[in-house]
C-alpha cells in the first residue's frame, strides 16, 4: 500500500470525526448539523480439536471476524469509512484476509444532475453480467472498485455512469485497472407527454467495461484490454415483468479458462407474473466463458469484475443447503420455473387462514466445448453450440406447503430431490472419484405461539442419499444420509434458545455416523444482538446468491454480536 493511499485514509478518518460531536448532538439541535448512523459486528470462535470430525488443532485457540461502518450525511454530501479486523480470521475464509485496517473509505457529493463518488464504489450495470462490486460479509466477499464514479442524468430518463479504478485485494489493491460506462433509458419517462398513461413501462439499457492489465507472458501474446459490453431490456405491464440482458467479451486467457483466447458470452432473461394469491417466476441462462478479472492469474472469488446470476434457489434450511450449487464460471446452461398459490381462505384446501403452495424446479448442465488448437501461434480456442446441452450438473425439485391451522399453530413442510454432480461442482474435475449424488429431502417446522411474545418451534428435516460411495478420500463434505433436530424456545421478545443435532447416520464409514450437537442462546433488544453457541460444526460449503466458501468442521465456543446504529 502507498504512502499516498494511507495518508489519503488518515486525512479521510480526521474529516469524519471533525463532524462527530456535532453530529451525534443533533437530537438537542438543528439537523444542518447532519447526522451519522452506521453497524458493528463480530464474530469469534474459540476452536477445539476434533479428529473424528476432522476438526485440526488451530494455534491462536481463538479467531475473530470485525468490522465497523460509519457513516455521516449531510445535505447532498455524504462520506462513511469500514474498519476490518482479522485477528487472525476464521477458519473457511480465506487467510489473506489477516490484518486489520480502514479498508474501505468514500465520499460523494450529488446534486440533481451531477453525483461524484470518490474512493471504494459499489455498483451494479444491469443483473452484473458486465459489472458488479458488492460486499458480503457472510463469505468475506468485497470486490469494490477503488476509484471514481460520475453519475449524470442530463435528460429526464436518461442516467449516465462512467467509473474507473482497481479492485479491492484483500488488504491492497488488484494489478488490473477497471474502466466502464453504463447508460439506462426509461421511455416512459424520456417521453412522458405521450406514454404517462400508458400500463406499459420499458427500460433499455447498455454497458461497456474495460480492463487493462500488462502482458508479461515470455510464451503468448495477451490481450491488455479486454472489453465486455452488453444491452439489456426491461418491460413491466402491471403484474407482468420481462427481462433480458446479452453480454459478449473479447478473448481473455485466464487460469480460469487455461489461457484460451476464446470470446465469452452470456445472456439472462427472466419473466414473472404476480396477481392477488397467484405468481410464478421464470428464469434462463446461458453462460460460456465469461470469467472476467482484473487479474487474469487469479482464481476462486478473487478479482471478479462481473457477476453471472445464480439461477437454482438459494435454500435456508440446512439439509436443503448441505449440497449448495455454485455458478460455473467455465460455462453452464441453467433455468429455475417456480409457481406460487395461495388458497383462498374458507376453501377446502384453503381453511380457516389459507394455505400457500410453491412448487420450484431449477437445474444447471455444462456445455459442449469442442477443442480447436492453432500450433503455429500457441494460442488455445476453442467452440460451443448453442443447440448442444453437456453434462448434468444440478437439479433441484421440491415443493413447500405454508399452513396456519390456528392463532397460535403454523407449519412448513417440505419436499426435495436432488441431484448433485460432486465432481464438477466440488472439484471442477470430470471425474475427482465421486459418483453423483442424488437425495430425497424432508422438513416439518412447526411453531406454537403460546404468548404475543413467546414461542416454541421444532424443526425436523432428513435426507436420504443415494449414490454415496466415494473411489478418493475427501474431507471437503461429510457423507451419506442426515438427519436433524432443532428445538427453539423464545420466551419473551429479548431471549431466545436453541438445541440442534445434527446426525450423520448413513455415512459409509460407520466410525463417521456422528452426532453433530449444538446449543445457542442469545438476546436481542431493539437493533442489537448478542449469540453464543457451543458445539460441533460438519465440514460443507456455505453459498449466498451462488457464490461459495468452504466450510471446515469445528468444535468451540462461537460468539456473535451485532450493533446499528
Amino acid at each position: 500500500m502507498t504512502v499516498v493511499t494511507k495518508s489519503w485514509k488518515a486525512l479521510f478518518c480526521i474529516f469524519i470525526l471533525s463532524f462527530s460531536k456535532n453530529s451525534f448532538a443533533q437530537e438537542n439541535h438543528s439537523s444542518d448539523n447532519g447526522s451519522i448512523h452506521g453497524n458493528f459486528q463480530f464474530d469469534a470462535q474459540y476452536y477445539q480439536p476434533d479428529s473424528l470430525i476432522g476438526a485440526p488443532r488451530v494455534p491462536e485457540k481463538m479467531l475473530s471476524n470485525a468490522f465497523g461502518n460509519i457513516n455521516y450525511n449531510k445535505g447532498n454530501f455524504s462520506a462513511g469509512m469500514r474498519y476490518e479486523a482479522y485477528n487472525n480470521v476464521r477458519q473457511g475464509f480465506d487467510a489473506r484476509y489477516k490484518g486489520n485496517g480502514i479498508v474501505n473509505r468514500f465520499a460523494r457529493y450529488k446534486t440533481d444532475l451531477l453525483d461524484l463518488t470518490v474512493g471504494n464504489i459499489y455498483e451494479q450495470f444491469g443483473s452484473g453480467l458486465t459489472f458488479r462490486t458488492y460486499y458480503e460479509p457472510g463469505l468475506l466477499y468485497d470486490n469494490s472498485l477503488d476509484g471514481i464514479r460520475v453519475i449524470s442524468s442530463p435528460l429526464k430518463g436518461i442516467t449516465l455512469k462512467g467509473l474507473m479504478g482497481k479492485q479491492r485485494y484483500f488488504f491492497s489493491e488488484g494489478v488490473g485497472i477497471v474502466r466502464g460506462g453504463d447508460c439506462d433509458i426509461n421511455i416512459n419517462e424520456l417521453f412522458d407527454s405521450l406514454m404517462r398513461n400508458s400500463k406499459t413501462h420499458i427500460m433499455l439499457g447498455g454497458s461497456f467495461v474495460s480492463k487493462y492489465q500488462a502482458d508479461l507472458d515470455p510464451d503468448l501474446n495477451l490481450p491488455q484490454n479486454v472489453g465486455n459490453y452488453g444491452g439489456r431490456i426491461n418491460i413491466i405491464r402491471e403484474g407482468l415483468s420481462f427481462m433480458t440482458e446479452y453480454a459478449y467479451k473479447i478473448n481473455d486467457p485466464s487460469s480460469d479458462n487455461k489461457f484460451s483466447f476464446k470470446s465469452g458470452e452470456a445472456i439472462f432473461t427472466s419473466l414473472s407474473y404476480a396477481t392477488k394469491g397467484f405468481s410464478f417466476l421464470m428464469q434462463g441462462k446461458r453462460i460460456d466463458n465469461m470469467s472476467y478479472r482484473s487479474d487474469r492469474n487469479e482464481s476462486l472469488q478473487s478479482l471478479l469484475i462481473n457477476y453471472l446470476p445464480a439461477t437454482t434457489k438459494q435454500h435456508t434450511y440446512s439439509m436443503l443447503a448441505l449440497n449448495p450449487y455454485a455458478t460455473q464460471l467455465r460455462g453452464e446452461l441453467g433455468g429455475m420455473a417456480e409457481i406460487q398459490y395461495k388458497f383462498k381462505k374458507g376453501s377446502p384446501l384453503g381453511g380457516k387462514y389459507g394455505t400457500e403452495v410453491t412448487i420450484n424446479y431449477s437445474s444447471a448442465n455444462g456445455l459442449k466445448p469442442i477443442g480447436v488448437n492453432d500450433s503455429t501461434t500457441k494460442m488455445t480456442f476453442y467452440k460451443t453450440n448453442y443447440s448442444d446441452i453437456g453434462k448434468a450438473y444440478y437439479s433441484d425439485f421440491f415443493i413447500e406447503i405454508n399452513k396456519k391451522f390456528t392463532k397460535k399453530w403454523k407449519t412448513t413442510f417440505v419436499y426435495s430431490n436432488q441431484f448433485y454432480n460432486r465432481n464438477t461442482i466440488q472439484f471442477a474435475a470430470d471425474n475427482a472419484g465421486y459418483k453423483n449424488l442424488k437425495t430425497h429431502i424432508g422438513v416439518a417446522d412447526i411453531t406454537y405461539k403460546y404468548a404475543s411474545s413467546a414461542s416454541i418451534r421444532l424443526e425436523m428435516q432428513g435426507l436420504f442419499a443415494e449414490n454415496n460411495k466415494m473411489v478418493s478420500n475427501s474431507n471437503l463434505v461429510a457423507k451419506g444420509s442426515w438427519a436433524t433436530a432443532l428445538l427453539e424456545w423464545t420466551p419473551s421478545g429479548n431471549w431466545f434458545f436453541a438445541i440442534y443435532d445434527q446426525y450423520n447416520y448413513g455415512n459409509p464409514d460407520k466410525s463417521l455416523q456422528i452426532h453433530y450437537y449444538l446449543g445457542t442462546f442469545g438476546y436481542n433488544k431493539d437493533a442489537h444482538r448478542i449469540q453464543i453457541s457451543y458445539g460441533k460444526q460438519s465440514a460443507g460449503i456455505f453459498c449466498v446468491g451462488g457464490v461459495c466458501r468452504t466450510v471446515p468442521a469445528s468444535n468451540g465456543i462461537t460468539i456473535s454480536i451485532t450493533s446499528s446504529f
